[in-house]
Order: structure tokens, then C-alpha cells, then sequence
């Protein structure tokens, strides 16, 4: 990893996303803490280690998945909400904290579907198809075994999940938000719409992938709609928590059609993640151009690019060639949450340590964890 380069480096150039002023180009991932109240209200202890990251020089700061409503969206318990009006409380008093700190917000908004590990308002989970996820569902947020078949999603209940997004984006701008990003990856339901093992249907909403990508099209377009001065991102991947090796079949062409469709519903901005995979390694088309590239290409709209970014010579690779207007960063960005002000004043990056996260991923847990190596 390289650790030190000079105050030219391009990541710290201010640049715009949307209407958004941004001081640089550096983002935080969106990383799931699980260190909500029971209810799902934010914790003044969030809007300390979310403000941290702001007066660290990073200019965009996106939240952990947000689950949107009271049914069958929740993944895991502590998980933030925006589903009801007792959150966006909590929300302002952490967007307040960035925003102050010279930092701007986003929020993530998030439906699990399938893979829902901890829900109390639900018994059960929902998919596009009864068809049982891969894997086993994460200790580390509080799972344990596999996950169990979801139910499959009415045609109503699909219009009603639409529904959940624009209701729960309308909050965000009352807590304070400047955006929000629909998470359609990672193998949450969205992702798991347009996955091709994961659904089945025969209806608009399945098929070939122009129907897969229906639904977070439809997402995207509500959002937007509702909260037409918020910037309005989506993030999509080929890799997901409980299949890393997962690439879009159609390649290029498959591509092509997701980044269309979601650019023509109104997104203003791609977020393409990586999970936990370096860029390099699932960004690379058959014909060696890069998927974030080809976003760019197809859509006109400024990319983000994730996974890695803390080896700044490759974020300057990334950035110099073409490949993505700004970098998110989520290991890289928990061992330092001032890496901004790090590269800024060439100072060497710690490396990260998985035992921050350990036993589970809260913040209470890393604060812990930083405390006994300042003993």
C-alpha cells in the first residue's frame, strides 16, 4: 500500500456532485455499525464518530444502509431507520455534526429483502423469488446458520416497497440530508431483483435484465420525485455480501442497460461498490475497459468508485484515467478517519485492523478498540 504522497494528489481536488459543493473528492462508504437505539433512532455516539470523518477533510459522507419502513425492510437489529418521524430527530443531530464540520451528507437507503438477519417488525423475509440466498447470514452484525426462503413479493407489495423509498427520502430531507443513495447492491433486495439466480418471476419485474433493473428503476424515479432538491444517487454491484464471485452475466452489454436504465429514471450520480473486493478486481470488463469507466461513458453522470482506495496511487490512477469522478473509502476510512488531513499533510495511513470490528461491528466496539492502542 503506498502511504504518503504529496498534497497534489487529485483526491484532494474540491469538485461538485450535483448542486453539492464538495472540498474533496474522498467519501465515505456507507458501513453498517448496528449501534442504533432498538428502535432505530441514531445515537449521539453516530453522530460523533460521522462528524469525525467530516472535520477529518473528507468531503462527502454517506450513511449505513437506512432501513425505509416497518414491514419486511430491516436487516439487522440496531440498524438506523428512516421509516417513521421518531427518527429524523436523531438524523438531524448527526447531519448537524457534518455539516458543521465542513462536511456534506447523504443517506443510504436500504431494503434487505432476502437477507434480513434481524427484523422485529417481521417473522419472515421477502424476495422477487422464493429462492433461498447463498451463504449464511454474518456474526459480526448478529446472524448465525443460513438464511431462510423469502416469500415472494405481491405486485402490490412491490408498489408498496416503491412507496417506502419516497416516504422514507422525504424524512431524509427533513433530517437534514443533503441526498440520498438507493442501495441496489450487495445482494439487498434490489440487487437481489436484478440478480438473475435470485429471481424467477415472469412478470415486468423479471426476466431479462432490462425487467430485473424494473424495480430500482422505479426506486430511483420515486426518490427523485420526491425530494427533487436532494441529489439522488444509486449504488450498484456485481459482488454481494453472500457472493463475492457473482458478475453480471451479460457482461458489457448487461451493463450497459443497468447504468441506462437508472440514469433515464433520474439518478445524479453511480455509486459502484466493490464489497470488500479491491477495485482491480471487479471492475475489470472482458475487454479491459473498467465498469465505472463504461458508467461514466453510458451515462454522462459523475461516478464513484470503492474498494481499495486508500493505495493512493492506484485512487490516482482511478481518478487521473478516467475511471471515476470521486472514491469511497470504508476500511481505509476507519483506520483513519482523518485521511484527508493524512494525505494532505503526507503523513503515512494506518493499516486497518480487523479487531476493531470485533466482536461485532458497532462503534462502540471500534471507540473501544482505539482507546486500548492510546493506553
Amino acid at each position: 500500500m503506498t502511504t504518503t504522497v504529496g498534497h497534489a494528489h487529485p483526491a484532494l481536488a474540491p469538485t461538485t456532485l450535483g448542486p453539492l459543493a464538495l472540498r474533496t473528492r474522498y467519501a465515505v462508504a456507507p458501513m453498517t455499525r448496528v449501534s442504533a437505539a432498538p428502535d432505530g433512532t441514531p445515537t449521539g455516539e453516530m453522530a460523533d464518530y460521522y462528524a469525525e470523518y467530516a472535520r477529518g477533510g473528507f468531503g462527502l459522507v454517506i450513511s449505513e444502509g437506512t432501513y425505509t419502513d416497518t414491514a419486511a425492510s430491516q436487516g439487522y437489529l440496531n440498524q438506523p431507520g428512516l421509516a417513521r418521524d421518531g427518527h429524523v430527530a436523531g438524523w438531524r443531530v448527526v447531519t448537524a455534526g457534518v455539516r458543521a464540520a465542513g462536511g456534506r451528507m447523504i443517506a443510504q437507503l436500504m431494503h434487505a429483502g432476502a437477507i434480513s438477519q434481524g427484523n422485529p417488525h417481521q417473522d419472515h423475509t421477502v424476495g422477487p423469488s422464493a429462492v433461498q440466498p447463498r451463504g449464511e447470514m454474518m456474526p459480526a452484525y448478529g446472524g448465525s446458520g443460513p438464511w431462510a426462503a423469502p416469500r415472494e413479493l405481491t405486485t402490490a407489495e412491490i408498489d408498496a416497497v416503491v412507496d417506502g423509498f419516497a416516504a422514507a427520502a422525504r424524512r431524509a430531507r427533513q433530517a437534514g440530508f443533503d441526498g440520498v443513495e438507493v442501495h441496489a447492491a450487495n445482494g439487498y433486495l434490489l440487487d437481489q431483483f436484478l440478480t438473475d439466480y435470485t429471481n424467477r418471476r415472469t412478470d415486468s419485474h423479471g426476466g431479462p435484465v432490462a425487467g430485473r433493473i424494473r424495480l430500482t428503476a422505479r426506486v430511483v424515479a420515486a426518490v427523485a420525485e420526491a425530494v427533487p432538491e436532494l441529489v439522488t444517487g444509486v449504488r450498484l454491484s456485481q459482488t454481494k455480501v453472500n457472493d463475492f464471485t457473482y458478475r453480471w452475466p451479460g457482461g458489457r452489454d448487461d451493463a450497459e442497460v443497468i447504468f441506462a436504465a437508472v440514469a433515464e429514471a433520474g439518478a445524479d450520480y453511480l455509486h459502484i461498490a466493490s464489497e470488500g473486493r479491491n477495485w482491480l478486481e471487479t471492475a475489470k470488463l472482458a475487454d479491459g475497459a473498467t465498469i465505472t469507466a463504461l458508467a461514466r461513458e453510458v451515462t454522462g453522470l459523475p461516478v464513484i468508485a470503492n474498494g481499495g482506495m486508500h493505495d493512493l496511487t492506484q485512487a490516482r490512477e482511478v481518478l487521473d484515467g478516467g475511471h471515476a469522478d470521486l472514491l469511497s473509502l470504508g476500511h481505509g476510512a476507519l483506520a483513519n478517519p482523518d485521511l484527508p488531513a493524512r494525505v494532505a499533510a503526507s503523513e503515512p495511513l494506518a493499516g486497518f485492523d480487523r479487531s476493531m470490528l470485533s466482536p461485532t461491528v458497532t462503534v462502540a466496539n471500534a471507540r473501544r478498540w482505539r482507546e486500548s492502542r492510546q493506553a
